[in-house]
């Protein structure tokens, strides 16, 4: 008898067994696979809100950026649904989670983690399924700085723009903000018609709020690609203190055409030569398309890669893709662009106006901020970091960390601190003057790029703080589209040096 109980009970043990791992299958091996069959659509849909989706924080782990609230409706199928509190604010960022239009930004490059899907959880779902808990998605940690974010949204103010502040040491992007932007919250509650109603609206506007100006654009940089310029320079062994013609235009070989300094003016005052540094501090671009030509292709196409930039082989009239591999980032983005070497073959004219920023030069305030970031970190670029952890939702233990991955090493450390000085200039006595704060060494340099859609952008691109013995701790890029304000009559560091300064101030004199 005792035999037969025996039997009795190692069967029922064998086939609960079968029955947990037949649900373990089920739900976390498979659960993929399963959710992506079409006819499974609407049901998937349905019980991704049966889920408690997990929070996105910012650094001090307190501003919600996104949580799921549970439904007021008890009728509605769905049994959560996702809020998000500062609506625009990091709208770009988050993105959007829609039962309609699908997912973007950190909802969905953080997906499994939010929703609990990702392998880290496998454990974590068996328990709870045995147990009979609900799920829960994990709690995604940003490097975001709220203030910070706070202050870019109020300096660039009506502005068409875009700010980007990062930590210079780690490559933490501190705050990311755009100008149109564009309020989550209604892409992802409310009825049907009223998202549907509202996505039209979004797609409709010439705009493009949907699209990010700090990193899914690309602009021509103007000026402020002359740190890419005299990195090249000084790589090449060619100081900063060197001197070179002076002329007040420069005449484009194998064409009728000239390069003029901005306004037309004479640089140092009209000196037969004049130094990269004064040059530099002046915002020459004669000086900056001769060091260009005199550097040649191969060095300056090195020296963007070397920053990120991705190869392109223009097409006139087509998009042209990278030849090589780019910056990684956790959010789909645009990384900067250059030319290979081929393309200035028997075209020194193309490789003069690329030196100043021009030709088929792009780039964006993210990447702009990151070139910052390398200089004044010594010449270490990290890859742009805006997640370093996720928690688990109910214990608050990690489960899993994104550390700080360096990406390259664009210039030495005694070309980034010639470099580093030359940047201090520019605000302390040059075009970036709008950019001082009081007590504080700030470096920077301006940027006014053509814009065939009207006035110039203006740029600016900076760290702080920047004295000699210092370690910065905050880099920012700002785009101001179309003059801002001033219209053709804006300049970089009229309209855009001011927008830094607000930002730098907001993180470093926080009161």
């Amino acid at each position: 008898m005792d035999r037969q109980i025996r039997r009795l009970g190692i069967a029922f043990v064998a086939l609960f067994g079968l029955l947990f791992a037949q649900v373990a299958y089920v739900q976390v091996i498979a659960a993929d696979r399963i959710a992506n069959e079409p006819a499974n659509a609407p049901r998937q849909i349905k019980a991704e809100y049966a889920v408690e989706r997990g929070q996105i924080l910012a650094s001090n782990r307190t501003t919600v950026l996104a949580l799921s609230r549970p439904n007021p409706d008890p009728s509605s199928p769905y049994r959560y649904l996702r809020d998000y509190p500062k609506g625009e604010l990091w709208g770009q960022l988050t993105g959007y989670y829609s039962r309609i239009y699908g997912r973007t930004g950190l909802e969905q490059a953080m997906n499994p983690y939010l929703s609990g899907t990702a392998p880290e959880f496998a454990t974590q779902n068996l328990t709870d399924i045995i147990l009979g808990r609900p799920k829960r998605g994990g709690t995604v940690i940003t490097t975001l700085v709220p203030r910070v974010q706070a202050a870019a949204r109020k300096a660039l103010g009506s502005h068409q723009g875009a700010v980007v502040a990062i930590d210079p040491s780690d490559g933490d992007i501190l705050a990311m903000y755009s100008n149109p932007g564009f309020d989550p919250n209604t892409l992802s509650s409310g009825t049907d018609q009223q998202i549907e109603k509202a996505w039209q609206t979004l797609i409709a506007d010439p705009d493009k709020p949907l699209v990010s100006h700090a990193f899914q654009d690309l602009y021509l940089p103007g000026s402020t690609f002359k740190t890419i310029t005299a990195s090249a320079a000084l790589e090449n062994n060619w100081p900063a203190d060197k001197t070179w013609k002076n002329p007040h235009h420069l005449e484009l070989p194998q064409t009728d055409t000239h390069i003029e300094n901005f306004g037309d003016e004479l640089c140092a005052g009209g000196a037969t030569t004049v130094t990269m540094e004064e040059a530099f501090t002046e915002s020459c671009n004669v000086t900056f398309a001769e060091i260009g030509m005199a550097l040649g292709a191969d060095k300056m196409t090195a020296q963007a890669q070397a920053y990120g930039l991705c190869r392109i082989a223009p097409v006139e009239g087509q998009p042209a893709p990278c030849l090589n591999d780019t910056i990684p980032f956790v959010l789909p983005w645009q990384t900067g662009r250059f030319p290979e070497a081929s393309y200035f073959d028997n075209n020194e004219p193309a490789l003069a106006r690329s030196s100043i920023g021009l030709d088929n030069d792009l780039l964006n305030p993210l990447h702009i901020a990151l070139i910052a970031s390398a200089i004044a970190n010594g010449g270490t670029l990290y890859e742009p970091r805006l997640v370093t952890e996720v928690r688990d939702a109910t214990t608050g233990q990690p489960i899993t960390t994104f550390d700080p991955q360096d990406y390259s090493h664009p210039l030495t450390s005694n070309s980034a601190a010639e470099l580093r000085q030359m940047m201090v200039n520019v605000v302390a006595s040059g075009t970036g003057t709008l950019a001082q704060i009081p007590g504080v060494v700030v470096a920077g340099k301006t940027g006014t790029s053509a814009n065939t859609n009207g006035p110039p952008n203006a740029w600016f691109t900076s760290f702080a703080p920047a004295g000699t013995s210092q370690t910065a701790t905050i880099a920012v890029g700002v785009i101001v589209l179309d003059g801002g304000s001033l219209g053709n009559e804006a300049t970089g560091g009229q309209v855009a040096a001011p927008i830094a300064k607000q930002v730098i101030e907001s993180y470093l004199l926080r009161s």
